[in-house]
């Protein structure tokens, strides 16, 4: 095969190979947020738990994961219109999450 041919051929299957990443991943990327969301709302709800169970309720370290938890929710609602909730293992959504949750 000439030099030309092979170059020919292995720039038109960088541009198929992208354009197919670029269609897989479209649908992935917000299954990926939201599987994100989902993740980080478990690990803050679980630190919170900790807080309380070693700290307590009123803690300033239950406050913190408490305040965490809260803005991950939030964050979660303006990208994707849902948010988490850890306890319940279900997506909401509707903005009704308690902001003082665990208290």
């Amino acid at each position: 095969m000439p030099t030309h041919s092979k170059q020919f051929f292995f720039a038109k299957v960088a541009v198929v190979s992208a354009a197919l990443a670029g269609f897989l991943a479209g649908p992935g990327a917000s299954i990926t947020r939201a599987d994100d969301c989902q993740a980080k709302t478990a690990s803050y709800d679980h630190k919170l738990h900790e807080a309380i169970e070693h700290k307590g309720v009123a803690s300033k370290e239950a406050d913190h994961w408490r305040a965490e938890l809260n803005a991950e929710r939030e964050r979660c609602w303006n990208k994707e219109h849902k948010w988490w909730d850890e306890d319940g293992h279900r997506w909401h959504t509707d903005r009704d999450w308690d902001e003082h949750d665990h208290h």
